[in-house]
């Protein structure tokens, strides 16, 4: 069995990209880039086969070079990435070396650096049950339904916290399953929000592991500060 891991890192990231600042995967957490701390994550996972990133092309020169710079090995890979994260890890596992029914691939967001090799390893576990897992946490705040109208968002039910998780990656499956979720979106059309999404569309179960609020999405200004203060803890 061999682990893939896809991390799409072409995306432009409009709201940080609002300040003036480079795309959100080259900014830096003490003083390194968001890509490298998720990438040093899994590579501390041995059961991590190898690692591809998906990037635009006009950033593939410069990912190779960091690549190279803090010596992370014959594990990484750069792929060109695509306009949107659904074509950017459609194109990446196309260039997996995979053929056997039980590799796994995970997808992590590459702006998610706090991400670590223990949850890593227990979504790998689930995988491997399972067929298909993502990390999530459980919803505290109460969750309302709402329709949206001309004057603003009415309420329309309470949703029971224990039936919602905030969904974080990573999210995988066994490599056979996610190509058919991909292959079975692209005929249709169809665009997720993540990968959970098309696999839940073509009929394929995904269980839950259990994620830490440390592992979130570096989205807008103040989350790298937020960052910094996991760090330090």
């Amino acid at each position: 069995m061999s682990v893939f891991v896809i991390l799409p890192a072409a995306g432009i990231g409009t709201r940080m990209a609002s300040t003036g600042a480079a795309p959100k995967q080259f900014l830096t957490l003490k003083g390194i880039p968001l890509l490298l701390h998720s990438l040093r994550a899994f590579l501390a996972v041995p059961r991590v086969t190898a690692i591809y990133v998906a990037v635009r092309t006009s950033e593939r020169a410069r990912v190779a070079a960091l690549i190279a710079e803090h010596n992370l090995g014959e594990k990484v890979h750069v792929v060109t990435g695509g306009d949107s994260r659904q074509d950017s890890v459609s194109r990446a596992l196309a260039a997996l070396p995979s053929t056997a029914e039980n590799d796994i691939v995970l997808v992590h967001d590459a702006v998610r650096p706090l991400i670590d090799p223990t949850t890593i390893g227990r979504t790998i576990d689930s995988i491997q049950k399972h067929g298909a897992a993502i990390v999530g946490t459980p919803a505290i705040d109460t969750i309302k339904q709402v329709e949206r109208t001309a004057d603003g968002a009415l309420i329309t039910a309470t949703i029971p916290r224990e039936l919602i998780v905030h969904a974080q990656t990573p999210q995988g499956a066994r490599v056979p399953l996610m190509r058919q979720a991909f292959s079975e979106a692209a005929a249709d059309e169809f665009i997720g929000t993540d990968e959970a999404s098309l696999l839940e569309r073509a009929g394929i179960p995904v269980f839950v592991v259990q994620g830490h609020a440390r592992n979130f999405k570096v989205t807008q200004p103040g989350d790298l500060e937020i960052a910094e203060f996991y760090l330090a803890g």
